[in-house]
């Protein structure tokens, strides 16, 4: 047999062999090839419908990979400089509570700033075990939330020197990135692991240009979104880890969650996509770092916005820079950055990322087009011309510093009760309530609301933000723990 390199996509070719090969299938899915279902065939086309197969000795098994998903699982590894990899069909929010439950059991410490995706926080309510939070550092003028400052970092573990792990943002959403290096020098000299979301950072693997990458920096477990910046299907993602931690039991505790049923159409993108990051991805995040910065270069000149950029870095709570996020901050032209958002949708058919109460966000990738680029730019230069207002009023900052009474588990599954979410200030909140995307908590299970996180829900509601994480769907009211 012959050695694989980064040139083969051992599950795309196992899937070629299958769809070739005339079988006669009396297995799922029920649409057989797409027969079974002409309409869904002709808007998905006929490649795709022969493709969505069942897992079967030739195509392997997820949860028990021994061929052909091993093989490009191993490639994954090698490209991304892991010592394995595992293949996530149900999205990285699976793989971050993957390496969180993989470090943590029921009441145990994980270290972590609270400025994270609700995903990290969802498996503290599955597995109990406890956050310690650090508060990241918070930039005034943009509002937004930035890195975790080594100093604080190093606070938590001497005042928890039991906890299990640190799971570090690498970037956050804005692409605002930590000191992972010190960081993990940190964690392991106190014998702790480093968890990284790299939710947004797959690029870093494949670019000099880039903040370092988790694997880098000596990471234990990195949680990779493949389909934002590296080409695949979306909710395809990749676990890497690290020898510190038992590949077996990692294994074992993502199949606690993840699908029997794996789409092979998402594995085939992400064996794919491997293959195309690791031939091609250099070039392909240059040219994406070079559209960027022309864009935020553009943008400032107009005035009034500010797409912020490498000059945030101060070596301590921004430690780098992702240059490939357009991030916009828009409050000094008198408009919300979701306010933006839905005028760039509404007026001129552009779909950005997100927009949140000060900035929007901008994805870009080398599959842009300067047209494109240009349209945006001049987009946001009309949007000004027409739209601008004195932006005195509008609320002035992302993240407010939680107050914790109890931990995220007992407080979502504690006796509650529904409460007009304006009379909800002091209480314990027993719910979620954010704005999506991010996805970055307003409040968590555990956290006592205050009247500054009260009046940043209402304004976000008010300025159209889409929340989510109530069990009300108008969240005209929020579930607090019972008193007593």
């Amino acid at each position: 047999m012959k050695k694989l390199t980064q040139q083969d996509t051992p599950i795309h070719q196992a899937l070629e062999e299958q769809r070739i090969n005339r079988l006669a299938h009396f297995d799922v899915p029920g649409h057989k090839g797409g027969r079974g279902n002409k309409e869904l065939t002709e808007f998905l086309g006929t490649t795709a419908m022969a493709l969505d197969v069942n897992s079967m000795k030739p195509l392997d098994n997820l949860c028990h990979p021994i061929s052909v998903i091993r093989d490009a699982q191993a490639l994954a590894a090698e490209a991304f400089g892991a010592d394995d990899a595992f293949f996530i069909v149900n999205g990285t929010t699976h793989g971050v509570q993957a390496m969180i439950m993989a470090a943590c059991n029921t009441g145990e410490k994980v270290i972590m700033p609270r400025n994270v995706h609700r995903s990290a926080i969802n498996a503290l309510v599955v597995c109990g075990a406890l956050p310690v939070y650090v508060n990241p550092g918070v930039n005034k003028e943009l509002g937004i939330p930035l890195g975790m400052s080594t100093r604080d970092v190093k606070r938590a573990i001497e005042q928890n020197p039991d906890a299990k792990a640190i799971l570090v943002n690498n970037p956050t959403y804005y692409g605002i990135c930590s000191n992972l290096p010190e960081i993990v020098a940190l964690a392991h000299a106190n014998h702790m692991l480093v968890l990284a979301d790299e939710a947004h950072g797959t690029h870093f693997y494949f670019h000099d240009k880039l903040p370092v990458s988790a694997m880098a920096a000596g990471a234990d477990m990195a949680a990779v979104s493949m389909h934002k910046t590296g080409g695949s299907l979306t909710q395809s993602s990749i676990l890497l880890t690290r020898n510190s931690v038992n590949p077996d039991y990692v294994r074992q505790v993502i199949n606690l969650t993840q699908t029997t049923s794996a789409s092979y159409l998402l594995l085939s993108s992400l064996d794919i996509a491997r293959k195309n990051l690791s031939l091609n991805g250099y070039a392909m995040y240059t040219k994406t770092i070079d559209f960027a910065n022309y864009a935020r270069e553009e943008i400032n000149r107009l005035g009034g916005y500010q797409a912020f950029g490498t000059e945030l870095v101060d070596n301590d709570t921004v430690f780098g820079f992702d240059s490939t996020k357009l991030s916009i901050h828009t409050r000094n032209i008198g408009l919300a950055g979701i306010e933006v958002y839905d005028l760039l949708r509404d007026d001129y058919g552009i779909q950005i990322e997100f927009g949140d109460i000060g900035n929007i966000l901008a994805i870009i990738s080398s599959g842009d087009r300067n047209m494109e680029i240009e349209r945006l730019i001049s987009a946001l230069a009309e949007i000004k011309r027409l739209h601008q207002k004195d932006p005195r009023g509008l609320f002035d900052h992302e993240y407010i510093n939680p107050q914790i009474a109890m931990g995220p588990k007992d407080a979502f599954y504690s006796r509650k009760q529904s409460l007009p979410i304006r009379e909800t200030v002091g209480h314990v909140c027993g719910e979620f309530v954010m704005s999506y995307p991010p996805g970055i908590p307003i409040l968590a299970p555990g956290e006592r609301i205050t009247q500054d996180i009260l009046n940043h829900i209402l304004y976000a509601k008010e300025k159209g933000c889409f929340m989510t994480g109530t069990e009300d769907m108008d969240m005209e009211y929020i579930n607090v723990v019972e008193a007593g």
